[in-house]
């Protein structure tokens, strides 16, 4: 019995992940063409060749592409910047990440909306300081091509991350090799430019690539503040999975897969950068 333990302990998981592997064969099966459900029973290339020839699945990834780039560059700009100001403080600290990171993002979205909308507290404080003639002046925000509030909305939940996962390594460099640099005449910017911040770099990267690979996929956020057209590649793929004709599910399912296909990528870029400040440190602190 005690040799079984294990394994029964890991049964819920192991369930869980055939599930899983089930429903991944299953969509890449329906993207193959291949769903009796709707009568599709014969394999064919067809509908991968008919989505990336389409202008939606061009105008969704570049949308997604700029949404994820720009919140993960300003999430990483503004982490590195708030784990600069406040790796001395760990009370400080917690005020700044904890609150931010507990929040759902459905919640961050309702937040959005409540103030950068046309309708929203800013527009109002405006047009009460007479700064524009009626709250509908306001600048569009949200639901807009620019994705201005999916990208506040993704800066506001991840720059508090990116500085947990900076600050504790950006601390221990500046205890050691930035306190080195100082004692050997250089000044604090100087140290902190040219030494702490250079060594922090891998845990940088591999927060950029995490806050990246997430907003790329996310649904919620894009879904109710981003724009309408284009929509979000996760948006879309969705749309087409509500499609009420089942002939049109192995459209979504190509989505699915090509949604697959770019987790891998991001998974690859992950380990790669892993494997990086893990050298790092082994190289610092050996």
């Amino acid at each position: 019995m005690k040799r079984a333990a294990p394994y029964i302990m890991l049964l819920p998981v192991f369930i869980l992940v055939c599930m899983l592997l089930v429903s991944l064969a299953d969509s890449v099966l329906q993207s193959l063409g291949y769903f009796p459900a709707a009568g599709l029973t014969s394999f064919t290339f067809a509908y991968y060749k008919e989505v990336l020839g389409s202008l939606a699945l061009r105008d969704s990834l570049l949308y997604s592409l700029y949404l994820s780039l720009v919140s993960a560059l300003l999430s990483v700009a503004l982490g590195v910047a708030l784990s600069a100001l406040l790796h001395a403080s760990a009370r400080a600290e917690a005020l700044v990440y904890r609150l931010p990171i507990a929040m759902p993002h459905i919640v961050v979205a309702f937040l959005v909306i409540a103030l950068l909308s046309q309708t929203g507290l800013l527009a109002r404080l405006a047009y009460a300081l007479g700064l524009i003639g009626e709250p509908g002046a306001f600048p569009l925000l949200t639901q807009d091509k620019a994705g201005a509030g999916v990208i506040a909305a993704y800066v506001f939940k991840q720059a508090p991350y990116v500085m947990s996962v900076v600050v504790l390594l950006m601390r221990r460099v500046s205890s050691t090799c930035g306190e080195a640099a100082r004692v050997l005449g250089a000044s604090p910017r100087k140290a902190f430019f040219y030494v702490t911040l250079p060594l922090c770099m891998p845990a940088v990267s591999t927060a950029f690539i995490i806050v990246f690979a997430y907003s790329f996929g996310a649904y919620e956020l894009p879904f109710l503040l981003g724009a309408t057209l284009p929509r979000a590649f996760p948006v879309q793929a969705y749309t087409e999975f509500l499609s009420p004709s089942l002939l049109h599910r192995p459209y979504a399912m190509v989505y699915n897969a090509l949604m697959l296909l770019f987790g891998v990528i991001f998974i690859a870029l992950y380990l790669v950068a892993f494997k990086r400040l893990m050298r790092y440190n082994k190289a610092v602190y050996a």
